[in-house]
């Protein structure tokens, strides 16, 4: 059963979505691969606390990783990507290259890409930390001023005050 709830953050609103009570999507507005809204489940913010308070302690710079059990739905493939993702520590950035070596499978990185582009968790899964081969910033599906504001504050380098 899919139920699914918002929460307001400073990159704007939330839609957080659970199967059978276990998070399985984490969406910004207009982010690209968003599922339709329809495919949500009905709006129920029961069972959501953990996420919210979790999220909430994020942007207030008092958690630097989420403890939350995952339902990631996606290809084998994908599924490593994404456990990859959540071993890259708060404030770092990796190039796809390097998550593609990670892996053991360093030719491919675009492989990489196109998986990291598909995660249903975004920010707790944190596929923001995953940057171009120079470190420039490439590629997130909720946007780059969302990429850059995200990365920013886990330098420290603002607080993620405004909202998208």
């Amino acid at each position: 059963m899919r139920t699914h709830a918002m929460t307001y953050s400073p990159v704007g609103p939330l839609t957080l979505v659970a199967d059978d009570g276990v998070l399985a999507g984490l969406y910004m507005t207009e982010q690209r691969h968003r599922p339709p809204e329809e495919t949500f489940g009905a709006r129920d913010p029961a069972g959501f606390d953990a996420a919210v308070e979790q999220l909430a302690a994020y942007f207030a710079g008092e958690l630097t990783a989420f403890d939350l059990p995952l339902a990631l739905h996606g290809t084998p493939f994908q599924r490593r990507v994404w456990a990859a993702l959540q071993g890259i520590p708060y404030g770092s950035v990796v190039s796809y290259g390097q998550l593609a070596d990670r892996l053991g499978q360093p030719t491919a990185s675009r492989a990489v890409g196109l998986a990291n582009g598909r995660n249903p968790v975004g920010i707790i899964v944190p596929c923001h930390r995953v940057v171009g081969s120079t470190g420039s910033l490439t590629g997130y599906g909720g946007g780059l001023a969302r990429k850059r504001q995200l990365l920013d504050f886990e330098r420290g380098l603002r607080e993620p005050t405004s909202h998208m």
